[in-house]
């Protein structure tokens, strides 16, 4: 069920064009129903997940490499499964009416499904391989959904850097999947989980975690690989409001807390996931303030948030584990309806930019509504599910040493700063005296407004009416299993004077500050901000440059369009490949033993010896051509030797052919008759030569000297007639065993005859032309033929 549960959303992406085609914008309603049914369909395992329990689906994939179709449904997964379905449901139906009578709605809709579907993969595999083939497709579909606007430059880059960005992270966490499922002797989480200690005290613990973290990082957007976020707001709003509350940047926060029974409370992990999350979440907050469009203001606290999130992971303890759980369920809730309110503003008023937008509460009150709670969660104002987050960060932080101190400070302050934000958004546009705004404003249509209405609501039921039922079905859970051990859980919203209060009194104080000055804070960091100038945005694009630069210069380099060059540099390639592993782990071949030969075979291997000797020495290119067909033929006489007859005709079949196809070839092309190289050359290529078959030589010796295994020979003697009807097992192997084999290979040549023919006629039409042209200014034949000779020659 977990699979089919898993590819649903790819095979509704194939109908969406067709529905869209049909009815419109209204397909959005029926394809809503999609994550709708799968979210009631997983219910059915929240009873025994609270139980602790786990459930575990396997399909054989790649059984060799312990690679399975394998899903787990756990505490985490289960609550991340609802989080993207459940967002997912709403953002569809939103994306109905926002793109309503887009030409690409159909398209549009098809790779969001898409994209949920990849989403949903990643946090239910339980094999780590078919993990990151879910990792990777989020990183394909949303470059897809954030290039959306294709004929616009800014979209194009921005889904180019976000694939770039996270598809490279994503490569280099391959690396450290790879070392986890080699030291662990499995890919399955499920039994990784419970080699955390072996894991952690291996000596490559190190880089298998410097590789997770490139993936974690990447893909959750945390400095320096933070600039691909706030780009991706050229997406489409849904996109924005999906992206940035329950999918593609909670991967990254999705794996660490995964691999937090494995990788997790070392020094390493305590040290680094502070310094990187404490410092996303104040370079994000900063950058919010700054920004004066809304949505890219929300995008630059995403960022915040995720550093949040990344740095009390690093803590080290279980109520810091139980803070990042409610901050990421509350940052799901508040951030997908304050991404879908700023869209509904500025689909319905022709604008997004704060400072042009006042007054807008009588004309669109459900927005404002929406708007009000949403940013009430996210400045962690009781009684939002926000202030139970908040609360719990504190509790985490305000019990340990300066270490804590540190982390407990930098929070308030990215707090304080994002109170500020969520405050302008939600009070500056909608309050205040009315500006006429690009467009007629009036409240958006039920696709518009559902979902922010109701993901708002959530934030405050979630904490006021149904506490004890998310406790237990889904925060407990999940919080075990982060910490990888059951967890006492107890979430209430008042808990009396505590520590954790005085901060959380702290933060809205300062945070009211913020909001008072807004102005001057963001004057204050713009001027910060140009007086340092360069970032790591500006960095990528000089990354980009340089790599292209190098790329150029690398293609002139080895590419040069000569034959000899790519030859000369592919057979030096091979002999360093096959000479250099044989001397470094000194697996020379023993002394060959070399059988008599009879007279006729001696006579065989002489003309062998003199076929290659006139090969090195012809003076012409042809009498090359044709010495180096004796060395086939000698080769076929060798086969029929040993008993080997239907070998020996193909070879001479073979050999025939390519000696009369290459010399008729070299009839068509103007060649030097003659070898031009100069002594450095032929001394070089001479060496190479040599290299080569030294080489191949030692290896196949090496070859043959180690015991010869029959089964396969045994295997194709007993089945070749039962099975395939044949007893010539050669044959046999050919178009039965390895028919596929053999198709791709006549395949390659049809190609390859075609395209030779193709160029012939181009090389033909071309001299046509050519010939035509002289003649009409007035040239002749003959200075034709000259000129097009002097073209060929050059």
């Amino acid at each position: 069920m977990i699979g089919f549960a898993v590819l649903t959303p790819f095979f509704a992406a194939l109908f969406a064009p067709l529905l869209v085609y049909l009815i419109g914008h209204r397909a959005a309603w029926i394809l809503a129903i999609v994550p709708g049914y799968l979210a009631y369909r997983l219910l059915e395992f929240t009873a025994p997940v609270a139980r602790g329990e786990r459930i575990l689906q396997s399909h054989s994939w790649l059984e060799g490499f312990q690679v399975n179709y394998s899903f787990m449904i756990d505490g985490l997964s289960l609550t991340f499964a609802f989080l993207i379905l459940g967002i997912g449901f709403f953002i569809v139906i939103y994306a109905g009416g926002y793109l309503k009578g887009h030409p690409h709605l159909g398209r549009f809709l098809a790779t969001l499904l898409a994209f949920m579907g990849s989403m949903l993969g990643l946090v239910l595999a339980d094999n780590l391989i078919t993990l990151f083939v879910f990792w990777e497709l989020t990183s394909i579909t949303s470059f897809l959904l954030i290039g959306f606007d294709h004929e616009r430059m800014a979209a194009r880059r921005a889904a180019l850097q976000a694939l770039i960005i996270t598809g490279l992270g994503g490569l280099v966490m391959l690396a450290g999947f790879a070392l986890i499922g080699i030291v662990g002797g499995t890919f399955e989480l499920s039994e990784l989980l419970t080699k955390g200690d072996e894991i952690k005290q291996h000596g490559l613990y190190s880089l298998m975690f410097w590789l997770v973290m490139a993936g974690a990082f990447t893909k959750s957007a945390q400095v320096p690989f933070h600039s691909w976020l706030p780009n991706a707001m050229e997406a489409p709003t849904p996109v924005s409001a999906y992206l940035h509350s329950a999918t593609m940047v909670k991967a990254g926060v999705y794996l660490l807390m995964r691999t937090y029974p494995m990788l997790g409370e070392t020094d390493l992990w305590e040290t680094v996931l502070p310094i990187f999350g404490g410092t996303t979440l104040i370079v994000g907050t900063v950058l919010a303030v700054r920004d004066t469009d809304m949505k890219l203001m929300l995008a630059y606290t995403t960022v915040a948030s995720l550093g949040l999130l990344v740095m009390m992971l690093g803590v080290g303890n279980e109520r810091a584990v139980e803070g990042a759980v409610l901050y990421l369920v509350a940052h799901s809730f508040f951030k997908g309806a304050l991404f879908m309110v700023v869209g509904t503003v500025d689909h319905e008023a022709g604008t997004r930019q704060i400072d042009k937008l006042s007054g807008l509460r009588s004309a669109m009150p459900i927005t404002a509504l929406a708007a009000m709670l949403a940013a009430l969660s996210m400045c962690g104002l009781p009684p939002f599910v926000g202030f139970l987050a908040k609360e719990s960060i504190y509790h985490a932080v305000t019990h340990g040493g300066w270490h804590e101190g540190i982390i407990a400070g930098v929070a308030i302050i990215g707090n304080a700063l994002m109170f500020g934000v969520a405050a302008s958004i939600a009070i500056r546009p909608f309050t205040g005296k009315w500006v006429d705004p690009p467009k007629a404003v009036h409240e958006g249509s039920v696709m518009l407004v559902l979902g922010p209405i109701v993901l708002s609501i959530l934030g405050l039921a979630t904490a006021l009416f149904v506490l004890e039922m998310m406790q237990a079905h889904f925060f407990k859970p999940m919080i075990s299993a982060v910490a990888g051990q059951d967890v006492a859980v107890d979430l209430h919203l008042w808990g009396g004077l505590n520590p954790a209060l005085v901060l959380s009194v702290l933060t809205v104080g300062l945070g009211l500050f913020v909001f008072v000055y807004f102005k001057k804070f963001r004057k204050a960091f713009d001027g910060i901000l140009n007086f340092i100038g360069w970032g790591p945005d500006k960095g990528f694009d000089q990354a980009i440059c340089v790599l292209g630069f190098v790329a150029r210069h690398v293609t002139r380099l080895l590419q040069s369009g000569e034959m000899r060059t790519y030859m000369r540099a592919t057979l030096f390639v091979v002999a360093i490949t096959l000479l250099w592993p044989m001397y470094q782990f000194e697996v020379w071949p023993l002394r060959p033993q070399f059988p008599e030969l009879r007279l006729w075979e001696a006579g065989v291997f002489g003309i062998l010896a003199v076929g290659i000797l006139q090969v090195i020495f012809s003076k012409t290119r042809l009498t090359a051509i044709v010495s180096l067909g004796i060395q086939g033929f000698s080769v076929a006489l060798i086969f029929m030797m040993f008993g080997a007859p239907d070998l020996s005709f193909t070879q001479f079949m073979v050999e025939t052919l390519s000696v009369v196809i290459i010399a008729l070839v070299l009839t068509r092309l103007r060649l030097m008759q003659h070898d031009g190289r100069g002594p450095a050359a032929f001394l070089f290529d001479g060496l190479v030569a040599i290299g080569v078959g030294v080489g191949m030589g030692a290896l196949l010796m090496a070859i043959t000297e180690a015991p010869l295994d029959m089964r396969l020979s045994e295997f194709f003697s007993t089945y070749s007639a039962a099975i395939a009807h044949g007893r010539n097992i050669v044959n046999v192997i050919l178009v039965d065993f390895r028919a596929l084999d053999t198709l791709g290979e006549i395949t390659v040549v049809l190609i390859t005859g075609v395209a030779a023919l193709a160029l012939i006629r181009v090389r033909s039409s071309e001299k046509a032309d050519e010939k035509t042209t002289s003649t009409m200014t007035g040239g002749s034949d003959a200075e034709g033929e000259n000129a097009l000779a002097g073209k060929d020659a050059s």
